[in-house]
């Protein structure tokens, strides 16, 4: 930052982190691009975005940045908000359409029902069929007590660490490296792992619960 660069990529805390010590200035800013930008422009973002758009963008100018949005869902309300940003003629690309399969056809999608109170044993068994050559799973769960009681749970035949929020950041580094690396092959993790993480050799990822 200090020598000048030309494209900065940062989470949105950061930013405005950098803006509020002086180390960052966006006046001249030519594009702006936000990523996931139903998630950006949610309640838990929009505000730190619209503070730091603030300071690139001026009402009624013509030299604002050029603005590019991506998102892979795009509900009504994302283009109402998106509209402040876009100046008036912006074009709208649409890679999906009106195809109805919008998942890679190379994946197989099942649904299977069992007690909660069963879950682990069943999980233990589908991850023998079902985990591939690496036998790397990824196990999602709706909360943080649910992520910790289950990847102790004595009938998960698989060695398995649990990846939530109340998980310290260092800590949360040393157990991807590990997931990675296979020292252990099941992760049992909250939404906080859901965005970003680029694991190839993962060949079943389970949903404890319908995905809200």
């Amino acid at each position: 930052l200090k020598s000048g660069i030309d494209i900065l990529v940062g989470t949105p805390g950061r930013i405005k982190d950098h803006i509020q010590n002086s180390k960052l200035e966006l006046s001249s800013v030519k594009h702006v691009v936000l990523d996931e930008v139903d998630h950006m422009l949610d309640m838990g973002f929009a505000e730190q975005v619209e503070e730091i758009l603030g300071f690139a963008y001026k009402k009624g100018s013509e030299n604002n940045p050029q603005t590019l949005l991506f998102s892979a869902t795009c509900p009504r309300w994302v283009y109402d908000v998106a509209k402040k940003y876009m100046k008036e003629e912006y074009e709208q690309i649409d890679l999906i359409g009106k195809k109805t399969q919008r998942t890679a056809t190379t994946v197989e999608h099942l649904a299977i029902q069992c007690r909660s109170s069963q879950r682990a044993g069943v999980l233990g068994d589908i991850i023998q069929v079902y985990s591939g050559s690496h036998r790397r799973t990824i196990v999602f769960c709706e909360t943080k007590k649910e992520a910790n009681e289950l990847a102790m749970n004595a009938s998960l035949k698989q060695d398995a660490q649990s990846l939530h929020g109340d998980i310290p950041q260092k800590q949360r580094e040393i157990t991807l490296k590990g997931f990675r690396s296979g020292v252990f092959e099941v992760l049992i993790a909250t939404n906080v792992a859901a965005r970003g993480l680029d694991i190839p050799e993962v060949d079943l990822v389970i949903q404890c619960s319908p995905p809200k």
